[in-house]
Order: C-alpha cells, then sequence, then structure tokens
C-alpha cells in the first residue's frame, strides 16, 4: 500500500435507513488509518436515508437523484461526485467492513495485474457466503439446472458458483464476484469505464469484472479481509428473482451472441420450469418472464420490482 492511497467509499442507498448506521459506523476500524471520502447516493429513498447519513456522517458527501435509477447508475454517480482518488470501494448498504479489511484489498489490488479485491464475506449468521464466481456458459448453466448450483460448484470448473469450501480458504482470482464489497482500482475503472446502467440489478457486477478481465485486470479474492454482507434473499423473491434470471440472459447475449443465448434461455426454462412444478413462486414467476417476449427485450427499471 502506498502512503498516498485515498479511497472513495461508494454507497448506493435505496430505503436503507434501517442498515446505513452499521455500515457507517464498521469505515474507521475497516479503513485503519487509510484517508477515504464516503460518497452515498440515495436512489429516491422513502424513507430517511438520506437524514441518517447526514447525522451519522457528516462529512459524507449526499447525492440525491431524485429517481431509482438502479445499483450501477448509483455507482457512476457517487464515483462522478467523489474527489481524488486511487481506488473505489463499492459497498451495499448492509454490509459491515471488518476491522483491516481496506488496506488488506489496497495490498492486493496493488500486486502486478489486479484491478479489483473482494474480500471473505459472512452472513448475518458468521456462515461463509459463496461470493466467487465463473464465467457463465452453456455446461454450468445446464449443470446448475440437472444437479443444483450447489453440487455443480463443488465438482472442479463445472459450476458457475464456486462452492467448494478450500476454494476460500487461499487467495486466488476470480472470472467475477458478488457486488456487494468490491475495491476498483482507478487505473481500472479509468480503462473498463462506467459500471453498465442498462442492467438496473443483478449482473452488472458480473459484466463489470468481466469487461476488467477482458481489459487484462484480475479480480482478486482476499481472505485476509473479511466483511458481513445480510443479504436480500433474491433467491425466494417473486419479485426480484425474474429480473436476475433475464439479466443472466442479457449477459449471456452480449457477450456470446444471439444463437448461443437462445441456447442458454431454453437451459434457464428448463431450469426454472422445473422448480416452477415444486410449487417454488420465484421459479414461477421467472418462468413467466423467460416466456414474455416482451420482458426479455424491456430494459430493466424499476418497473421489474412492481
Amino acid at each position: 500500500m502506498t502512503p498516498e492511497e485515498r479511497v472513495l467509499v461508494a454507497v448506493v442507498a435505496y430505503n436503507s435507513a434501517d442498515v446505513l448506521p452499521g455500515l457507517l459506523a464498521s469505515l474507521p476500524a475497516a479503513m485503519a488509518g487509510v484517508p477515504w471520502q464516503t460518497v452515498v447516493v440515495d436512489n429516491d429513498s422513502a424513507d430517511d436515508s438520506i437524514d441518517v447519513v447526514r447525522r451519522l456522517a457528516p462529512d459524507a458527501r449526499v447525492v440525491a437523484t431524485g429517481r431509482n435509477g438502479g445499483y450501477s447508475a448509483g455507482i457512476n454517480a457517487a464515483v462522478a461526485a467523489g474527489g481524488p482518488h486511487t481506488a473505489v470501494l463499492v459497498l451495499n448498504p448492509d454490509v459491515r467492513l471488518d476491522p483491516g479489511c481496506v488496506p488488506a484489498l489496497l495490498a492486493a489490488l496493488r500486486e502486478p495485474g489486479v484491478g479489483i479485491a473482494v474480500p471473505r464475506l459472512r452472513d448475518a449468521r458468521g456462515v461463509r457466503i459463496d461470493s466467487l464466481r465463473r464465467e457463465p456458459t452453456l455446461v454450468r448453466a445446464l449443470a446448475d439446472a440437472v444437479v443444483g448450483a450447489e453440487r455443480a460448484g463443488r465438482h472442479g470448473r463445472l459450476g458457475e458458483v464456486v462452492t467448494d469450501p478450500e476454494a476460500y480458504d487461499g487467495a486466488t482470482d476470480t472470472d467475477w464476484a458478488e457486488g456487494s464489497t468490491q475495491l476498483i482500482g482507478a487505473a481500472c475503472w479509468a480503462r473498463v469505464g462506467t459500471w453498465d446502467e442498462s442492467y438496473f440489478l443483478y449482473s452488472e457486477e458480473a459484466d463489470y469484472d468481466l469487461r476488467a478481465r477482458d481489459a487484462g485486470f484480475a479480480t482478486r479474492y482476499v481472505p485476509t479481509a473479511g466483511a458481513v454482507h445480510l443479504e436480500g434473499g433474491s433467491a425466494g423473491s417473486a419479485r426480484l428473482w425474474p429480473l436476475l434470471v433475464v439479466n443472466r440472459v442479457r449477459l449471456f447475449r452480449r457477450r456470446r451472441g444471439w444463437l448461443p443465448a437462445v441456447l442458454f434461455w431454453a437451459v434457464l426454462v428448463l431450469r426454472e420450469g422445473s422448480r416452477a412444478c415444486l410449487g417454488r413462486p420465484a421459479s414461477k414467476a421467472a418462468l413467466w418472464a423467460l416466456l414474455d417476449p416482451v420482458r426479455l427485450r424491456e430494459p430493466a427499471g424499476p418497473g421489474w420490482l412492481r
């Protein structure tokens, strides 16, 4: 870590008044002396998220967008509003960083070829979150559909979600990682550019990390840096899961083209259809979204959550 480091902490809030205090309280110990600036972008919250930030972190810069533009738009707005920095720390408001987390991430970020550093994540119970991901492929999607993500992820590189516990024991590079806590170097940001706002929510971190890899920057997992992510439970939500599934198709289509994307879509239809037959409401909603040409074509936005 160089003595000139300065981290821009980019937090995207949406009705986050109940979780922001925990995040803000964790920052000083997490920084461990590293200079930082906090920028909180509020995506038109209906609660008092803005007041909470101004009361608990008076030095933070608050950006009220007046609209819910999504996670990527919030990140981009935070970086645009922030001052000079050597790295951007992207954080969900329901994250709590461990003491010393940021210096450990910065040390990894300064290794040759690393553009993004991510910590070891735990849930609210202290259980490790399987946060590492492999690039989506037809084989991985089919393995997920047939044997399940957890089983597929334990065998070699078969699964998209890395579920082998040993994979989380040491530092390693990953295709992409869960987006709640990512430290992005300024050089990586300058070359890769802003986050893609067309995703609104879900797949935006996969898109960004994979674009970083395309540009020659690795995403490095750092087990000595820790954080808690309370998580929102999209897998069981009939409102959120369809958006996640459809955005997976969008991401695959943009990276692989239309014909492979049709096959990828068919595998997801198989997966969600089989789980809908088991009585899972989230999969039933996702299946309807996958079979709706309008939903597949329309840009993601707040309307998806209504």
